[in-house]
C-alpha cells in the first residue's frame, strides 16, 4: 500500500519587532486552515517563528533578550495553535527560542502530531554568526551570543506513518546532518530557517544565497533518499531582507513545490513516502555498499524515538 503524506511549508512573511506572539500565531493557524482546504496532514513552520529574529540586534539587558524567549511549549500565546491541529488533524513542525528552567538558551524546534501533541524536540547545533557586536556589519548576527549549541543530537521519530529528522537553518549545510539521520531511516526532515539576502561576514555575489540554500537541501535529499520539507521567513523584516524560496524536495533531489511569494503561503504537495525505498534500497543502501571498518563507525539503520 503507497503510503502518501499530504504535505506543506507554511511560510511567513515578515514579522516586525512589535508583533505579538498572538498575531504571529493568528497568521500560522490562518495558514493551517488554508492547508486544512487543501488536505493537507503536515506543516512546517519557520526558524525562530514566533518573533521576529531578534539576533540582528545587539542587546545587553537579558530581561530584554529573554522577552524572545519561550519557557514553556504549548504556553499561552501558542495554547492556540496546538488546538487548531488537533481540530484539522494536521501536525507541524515549529521553530522557536527556548529557555529552559535551569536557564539555558537554545534555537529549537518541535515536532507535534495530528493530534496536536508534542513528538520531539531538536535544539540547532551548526550555530552561524558571531557573539559580540560587530560594528562594520549593517547589522548583527549573534546566534552565538544568545544560543547555545543543540545537546540533543540528531535523533528521528515515527510520527504520522513516516520517520522524520528535524534540523534548523544553517544545519541544511552541513552534510553529516542530513546522514546521521539518513542512517536512522530518515524519510522526511522537516528545517526552518531565516536567511538574509546578504552575507554581512564576506563578500558572495547575492545570486548564490538562494542557489546554495537549494543546492545543499537537493544534495542532502539525495544522497539520504528523504524529502525535505523547508521553510522561510522571507521579505524585508526590520529592514533585512529575507531570502525566502521555501520548498519541498523529493528523495530525487528535485524540488517539487516552491514559494512564489515572500510572504505568507502555504505551498503544498504529495509525498510519496515509499518513492525513498528506491534510494534506502539501491544506490544509498548503506549496509550493503560500504564495509563499516573501512571507516571506523557503526552504520546503524536503527535509532528511531518511538512516540510515547
Amino acid at each position: 500500500m503507497t503510503r502518501i503524506l499530504t504535505a506543506a511549508a507554511a511560510q511567513l512573511g515578515p514579522i516586525a519587532r512589535e508583533e505579538s506572539r498572538e498575531s504571529a500565531v493568528s497568521r500560522m493557524v490562518d495558514l493551517m486552515k488554508q492547508g486544512a482546504a487543501r488536505g493537507v496532514r503536515y506543516l512546517v513552520f519557520p526558524e525562530l517563528a514566533l518573533t521576529t529574529f531578534f539576533p540582528r540586534w545587539y542587546m545587553e539587558d537579558w530581561a530584554e533578550v529573554d522577552s524572545f524567549f519561550e519557557t514553556e511549549m504549548p504556553g499561552p500565546a501558542t495554547k492556540r495553535l496546538f488546538e487548531a491541529s488537533a481540530e484539522y488533524g494536521i501536525g507541524f513542525y515549529l521553530g522557536y527560542a527556548e529557555k529552559t528552567p535551569d536557564g539555558h538558551r537554545y534555537n529549537t524546534a518541535i515536532l507535534v502530531d495530528d493530534k496536536g501533541a508534542i513528538v520531539g524536540k531538536y535544539r540547532k547545533v551548526h550555530l552561524p554568526g558571531h557573539s559580540e557586536y560587530e560594528g562594520h556589519r549593517p547589522w548583527q548576527h549573534l546566534e552565538k551570543r544568545y544560543f547555545e549549541p543543540g545537546d540533543i543530537g540528531f535523533p528521528v521519530w515515527r510520527s504520522q506513518n513516516a520517520i522524520m529528522g528535524m534540523a534548523i537553518c544553517n544545519d541544511r549545510r552541513w552534510p553529516e546532518m542530513y546522514r546521521v539521520m539518513g542512517l536512522k531511516g530518515m524519510e522526511v526532515l522537516s528545517l526552518g530557517y531565516n536567511t538574509p539576502d546578504v552575507n554581512t561576514s564576506a563578500w558572495e555575489p547575492n545570486h548564490l544565497r538562494m542557489f546554495h540554500n537549494h543546492l545543499v537541501m537537493q544534495a542532502g535529499a539525495y544522497q539520504n533518499s528523504s524529502y525535505v520539507i523547508a521553510t522561510a521567513k522571507a521579505g524585508i523584516e526590520e529592514g533585512v531582507g529575507m531570502i525566502g524560496g521555501s520548498c519541498i524536495v523529493q528523495p530525487s533531489g528535485e524540488i517539487v513545490a516552491q514559494a512564489q511569494t515572500v510572504g505568507d503561503e502555504l505551498i503544498v504537495a504529495d509525498l510519496d513516502l515509499d518513492l525513498c525505498k528506491m534510494g534506502k534500497e539501491t544506490i544509498f543502501n548503506f549496509a550493503r555498499h560500504r564495509r563499516v571498518e573501512h571507516y571506523g563507525i557503526i552504520a546503524s539503520q536503527t535509532g528511531v524515538v518511538e512516540p510515547e
